[in-house]
This record gives structure tokens, C-alpha cells and sequence, in this order.
């Protein structure tokens, strides 16, 4: 499973200390990691200032119902932390990491069974509702919670459909060699949409952008680098050392990159009025579908099922000792 640092890595915060600032920072951080979570870890590094997030779904590693809604509870927390600060030294932390704590998976997107079960009934609401739940977190995701933060996804298994869209929302990506990306909903006749078109034409040109949507192929992480896709290359085992590495050489820089960031976001936008414009493109299209489309959906569902599985199935037991 992949890991993050344990509280005794961290610079813990004596509640009695004289030093206002580092109580204030010590409450901005328990706010954030001490909701609570059923589909998250999460932790915050005080000594790298970088906040930890690892998913860990309840059931398949997908956009569920439940997940999202812990992504949003934690990114609100996030928001609502740094609008209460006194002083940007007061904050919790100045990089945030994104990563999965299943191993070889870092999310295969959206709920296909949900989607096949709506799409069946013609249920068009569900299908926007559950769009718009998932762009409204990834947009929160695009604009780094409107808190001065640096954020990056940590890439080291497999990024698929919503899930590769999700890691894209980020200002980085951070993935290890031998990741797979794609998106491969060509493949029952839909398109990605929660933010793939978004991001890729920002990432690279329209016509690169649009072939990689329509291939329906699934690339690792050296091809998307060379694409300039994804920003830090890793061995593979090493994602995390990549990120600590990357924060440890540009931490004092650290407000020339956010500034540079924040600057990106202004000169070429992905407004939340964009990204839900193309959920319901991308609902209304859900709908056109045949049986024969929706049966590949049940397939491809099937094949989640059975990694999922298998990957339970390989894992330890742990025994507790007497």
C-alpha cells in the first residue's frame, strides 16, 4: 500500500506553546486532517509544509458518492482554514499532494455501474448530478482551494477516465515510470467529461488534445512527459521521494511558484461555468447510447470487479498480536 509519513515524522505542535503563530497553525491543521474522513487519509507534514491526501475508497476505487463527498468536506475545510488566517505564516502548510493508498491504482473514474443503471432508466438528472458534484470538486482542485497553495497529484498506479481528469485538475503531475493515463470511454462511444478537454487543450494543442481523447489509448507516464503532460518523471517505487525532492529544491521559491500559478489560472481559465457546460454535453450524450454501447460499460465494470478482487485477494492479512 502506498504510504505517507506518520505523525512522528512530523513537527508536532505543543497546544501550550507561547508561540502564537505555530498554535495557529497547529488549529489550521487539525481543522483540515481531524474531520474525520471514510474515503481519505490525511496528514499534514509541518516540517516539509506539505499536506498529504491519500484516497482509499470504501469499495472500488472510483468517483463514487462517497468519495467525493470527502474530497469536498476536506477541500471546504482547506478553504475556510486559510481565509481564517491572521498571516501567511500562520499557514498549515504550502504544498499539497494528492496520491492513492491502493496500491497499483490511483483511481479508475467514474461509477460505471452507476452510469449504465441511469443511463438505462433515462435518467437524465443523475447523470448531470453526479457530473456536476464531480466537476464542482475538480474545479475547487483547479483553482488550489483559493488558498495559496502549490498543488500536485501523485501518479502511481493507474490514472483512468475521471480519474487521469482528476490528476490533470492539479497544478502538477508527479508520476512514477511505468503509470498508465488514458481515457478510455471512446471505447463504449462516450467521451470524458469532466474535465479532460479542459485541461488537455491547456496542456497541449487542440489537435493533440482531441486525438489523444478519441485513441481511447492508455499511455504510460515517460509518453504523457514527453507530451508535457505530466510535469515530474519518477522511477518507479520513488513517487514520493520525487515530491519531497521537488518541494526540498524549490521551497524557498515557493511564492514565485504559486504567484506563477495563480498568473496561469488568470490568463487561461477553466471556469466552473466551462466545466459544467461539458457535463451536460457529456450527460445528454450518455443518454444516446445503445445496449450494445452500455453492454462494453457492463464489461469494462466487470474487469474493475475482478482487479479489485484479485488485488484484495493478494493482499495480507493482518493479525493482531495477544
Amino acid at each position: 500500500m502506498n504510504t505517507i509519513p506518520m505523525k512522528n515524522d512530523f513537527v508536532v505542535l505543543n497546544r501550550a506553546t507561547s508561540d502564537p503563530g505555530k498554535l495557529a497553525k497547529a488549529e489550521a491543521a487539525r481543522a483540515i486532517r481531524d474531520i474525520g474522513y471514510d474515503n481519505l487519509h490525511v496528514d499534514i507534514d509541518t516540517l516539509n509544509a506539505t499536506c498529504w491526501c491519500l484516497m482509499d475508497p470504501v469499495g472500488k476505487p472510483s468517483y463514487t458518492h462517497g468519495l467525493m463527498h470527502d474530497i469536498s468536506r476536506m477541500q471546504t475545510a482547506i478553504t475556510q482554514s486559510f481565509a481564517n488566517l491572521s498571516s501567511p505564516a500562520e499557514a498549515p502548510f504550502s504544498w499539497f499532494v494528492m496520491a492513492s493508498a491502493v496500491p497499483g491504482i490511483y483511481n479508475l473514474g467514474g461509477d460505471l455501474g452507476h452510469f449504465a443503471q441511469r443511463i438505462r432508466s433515462r435518467d437524465l438528472s443523475a447523470m448531470q448530478h453526479y457530473g456536476h458534484v464531480a466537476v464542482e470538486a475538480i474545479h475547487r482542485n483547479a483553482v488550489a482551494f483559493d488558498a495559496p497553495v502549490v498543488t500536485m497529484a501523485l501518479v502511481q498506479g493507474d490514472a483512468l477516465g475521471g480519474g487521469f481528469e482528476h490528476a490533470l485538475s492539479f497544478d502538477l503531475i508527479v508520476a512514477e515510470r511505468s503509470a498508465k493515463m488514458g481515457l478510455p470511454e471512446i471505447l463504449f462511444n462516450m467521451f470524458p467529461g469532466m474535465g479532460a478537454y479542459s485541461f488537455l487543450s491547456r496542456r497541449m494543442t487542440r489537435d493533440k488534445a482531441e486525438a489523444l481523447i478519441l485513441s481511447g489509448r492508455i499511455h504510460t507516464a515517460e509518453e504523457l512527459y514527453d507530451m508535457g503532460v505530466v510535469d515530474v518523471l519518477a522511477e518507479d517505487g520513488e513517487g514520493q521521494s520525487a515530491v519531497l525532492d521537488y518541494i526540498a529544491r524549490h521551497n524557498r521559491k515557493h511564492n514565485a511558484h504559486q504567484s506563477l500559478y495563480r498568473a496561469r489560472r488568470r490568463v487561461n481559465p477553466v471556469t466552473l461555468d466551462e466545466l459544467i457546460d461539458v457535463v451536460d454535453i457529456w450527460a445528454e450524450a450518455a443518454l444516446n447510447l445503445t445496449e450494445a454501447d452500455l453492454r462494453k460499460m457492463d464489461r469494462l465494470c466487470a474487469a474493475q470487479d475482478r482487479r479489485l478482487a484479485t488485488l484484495h485477494s493478494s493482499m495480507p492479512v493482518l493479525v493482531a498480536a495477544e
